[in-house]
């Protein structure tokens, strides 16, 4: 069951954090009108949000089996009524999963054209992830507080992946401006770089009480430096494609395979992610 679970939250959060950072990129990278790159991507949101709210209710049911210790309870109303009644997960999944369900109703109306209206309710389905798992382990203020900057965390790691993902398709156009979308979206990766280093940092302390975890090669630490090393390979590529932006349009093939390796790559840290998740923190003594 386990193995389920790290599939499920792996599948779930990546369509979460890929819709949210395509939606927002989409206005930031590319200022007119792109009819296909539009209809491509409303037909890729429609999948992306229906496969999250398919995930979600499985998420739900596994962690219901898991609290109760049998696969059958999954499907016993009163059991799934306690859990989403009466645990932080069910009350913070229940809004998340509404959320999901609206998202997906709206995109099958006319307001699916209201770009503010699809990117604050996807907004709002990636912060109802940051409470579940590590993010509700402390109480009070403080709980608080990392609930806030694992918001931020992932609001950074989103806009980064979606962003990738948003490049990748604009990258496949014919007779796209590639040297100002590359700039714009440079100018714009400093501070979800920052953002998301700092926050890490900080998730890290908070969960292990050091700034990097030890035994090194073991648990918890081992994919956390997984998720690192994938991470840091992600910057290397960044910066490869930003020292050479000025010849990008002469080496568009090796660019597009750059932007794709690091878009993996991202992929890679968040199943990493989804890994640690299941694992407890090592609180230093």
């Amino acid at each position: 069951m386990s193995e389920a679970l790290v599939l499920c939250r792996f599948l779930h959060f990546i369509v979460v954090l890929m819709l949210f950072g395509a939606w927002l990129f989409r206005p930031l990278l590319l200022k007119g009108e792109a009819p296909t790159l539009d209809r491509h991507l409303a037909r890729l949101a429609r999948w992306l949000v229906a496969i999250a709210l398919a995930s979600g209710v499985t998420w739900a049911l596994l962690i219901t089996a898991s609290m109760a210790g049998s696969a059958a309870a999954a499907f016993d109303p009163a059991t799934v009524e306690l859990v989403f009644g009466h645990t932080f997960f069910g009350q913070v999944w229940r809004w998340h999963l509404l959320i999901n369900a609206l998202l997906l109703a709206l995109l099958f109306t006319p307001w699916r054209s209201n770009p503010p209206l699809r990117l604050g309710l996807s907004a709002l389905l990636l912060m109802t992830l940051a409470p579940v798992g590590h993010g509700a382990m402390l109480d009070g203020f403080s709980g608080q507080m990392l609930i806030l900057n694992q918001v931020i965390h992932l609001t950074c790691v989103g806009a980064w992946l979606g962003g990738l993902l948003m490049l990748v398709m604009i990258l496949r156009q014919p007779e796209q401006a590639v040297h100002e979308v590359l700039q714009r979206f440079s100018g714009l990766g400093y501070g979800l770089v920052a953002g998301l280093l700092f926050t890490g940092l900080i998730n890290v302390r908070v969960l292990t009480g050091q700034w990097w975890p030890t035994p090194l090669f073991s648990g918890f630490a081992l994919i956390l430096l997984i998720k690192a090393l994938l991470v840091f390979g992600m910057l290397a590529l960044a910066l490869f494609n930003r020292l050479r932006i000025n010849d990008c349009e002469q080496r568009i093939d090796t660019l597009k395979r750059s932007v794709m390796l690091e878009w993996l790559l991202g992929i890679g840290a968040v199943a990493a992610v989804s890994v640690l998740g299941t694992l407890p923190p090592m609180i230093a003594a």
